[in-house]
């Protein structure tokens, strides 16, 4: 981009970084990001910045030439609630709060975007910088989406970018169709008669029932779904009213279940419901079943795919760009904006050390900030390339 510092760019990324970092704050709780984040855009001189949008989201608006197409780029805010266990100088300052999942990145690079790009310009359109809360429970993007995102700044695509752990800082990953699974959650809550330990004849104790249904809940993926179909259900929690010598009268079985197809999440949900009843029946027990759906499929679109390649090429250079070998069964919000406008999900390598997403002493890898600034602005360059050759 003509003008662009990248030394004093990176510097600055590397600073707001930091400090969102040392300040993370819960989904639809980030009344100081948010802030932070309008004063930025305010600063640097945005046609306009909306704060409040869907709750504690911010948008802002960049226009430059006469182009009538909008894209979108968007970034998350929100922390987790993990106690941090890495000492830096600029460490959580906010207990049992942490960015694990370097957030406080994928903010501070749609910033060094937006700078570069208001600085820069390079572009015929509009670009709506779309920072959204409460990504991690799935909640923040369906905010945005009910307080009137789409009709109060208007997009023709969007494209976000995750950073991954493993791989190393300066690769590029993403693959057309599906690359990031739906999320089920259920609850099978197990009633009978609870007892004393030594007598268990005496009463209709539900933990041994809710023990088999933990087993019969594995048969789902192995023996009802087509081994040609992804699937995982799994069993995340088991919580009962008994004590160590009191048979429990009630056991709650808690989980999780991933797919790519909404035919293949209605199985599991119908075979979970079969099980539970058919187990509890079994043990003669009265057994209630609730199942949600709190993550959608997210699904890149084909053509906006080769797009976010040939951006990525252009700044990672072809020989750091891969196609993702599978898809991954993690789960991401911004699938919810798919639901209204094709766009394109990628992820960006935090190094080959990094600990996991979601671990008490992972921590973004500065190095990546530039990397992920640039992708944001070139692909914004190449989607409302300018009529008149660019200087």
């Amino acid at each position: 981009m003509v003008g662009i510092d990248f030394d004093r760019l990176v510097e600055d990324m590397t600073a707001w970084r930091r400090d969102l970092h040392a300040h993370p704050e819960f989904g639809f709780e980030e009344q100081r990001t948010a802030s932070f984040v309008a004063a930025k855009l305010r600063e640097f001189g945005l046609d306009e910045v909306v704060e409040g949008v869907g709750g504690t989201g911010v948008v802002g608006r960049l226009k430059r030439g006469s182009g009538n197409r909008a894209i979108a780029l968007r970034a998350d805010m929100d922390a987790l609630r993990i106690p941090e266990q890495v000492e830096q100088s600029y460490r959580s300052t906010r207990p049992g709060t942490m960015h694990a999942c370097g957030h406080d990145g994928h903010t501070a690079m749609l910033l060094g975007a937006a700078k570069m790009l208001a600085e820069g310009g390079g572009f015929d359109g509009t670009v709506c910088f779309i920072f959204q809360p409460a990504e991690e429970w799935g909640k923040g993007a369906l905010a945005m989406l009910d307080d009137g995102l789409m009709e109060r700044f208007p997009f023709d695509e969007i494209y976000g970018l995750h950073n991954m752990p493993g791989l190393p800082v300066g690769r590029f990953e993403t693959r057309v169709g599906a690359i990031m699974s739906a999320e089920d959650n259920f609850e099978i809550v197990l009633k009978g008669v609870g007892g004393h330990a030594a007598r268990p004849h005496w009463g209709n104790e539900t933990l041994v029932a809710a023990c088999a249904t933990v087993v019969n809940l594995q048969t789902i993926v192995s023996r009802r779904l087509s081994p040609t179909d992804i699937g995982v259900v799994s069993v995340t929690e088991l919580l009962t009213d008994g004590t160590r010598n009191a048979l429990p009268g009630l056991s709650r079985i808690l989980g999780d279940a991933r797919s790519f197809r909404p035919e293949v999440s209605a199985k599991i949900e119908a075979e979970t419901r079969v099980i539970a009843k058919g187990t509890a029946d079994a043990y003669g027990c009265e057994v209630e079943v609730s199942y949600t759906r709190e993550f959608v499929p997210l699904i890149n679109d084909p053509a906006l795919t080769g797009h976010a390649f040939a951006a990525a090429q252009a700044v990672f250079g072809p020989e750091n760009v891969a196609t993702a070998a599978e898809p991954m069964t993690g789960s991401e919000d911004f699938a919810r904006f798919l639901e209204h406008v094709p766009g394109c999900f990628v992820f960006i390598g935090n190094g080959e050390t990094s600990a996991p997403l979601h671990n008490p002493r992972y921590d973004f890898n500065d190095d990546a900030l530039i990397f992920g600034a640039r992708y944001h602005a070139e692909i914004t360059r190449q989607r409302l390339a300018p009529t008149e050759p660019r200087p």
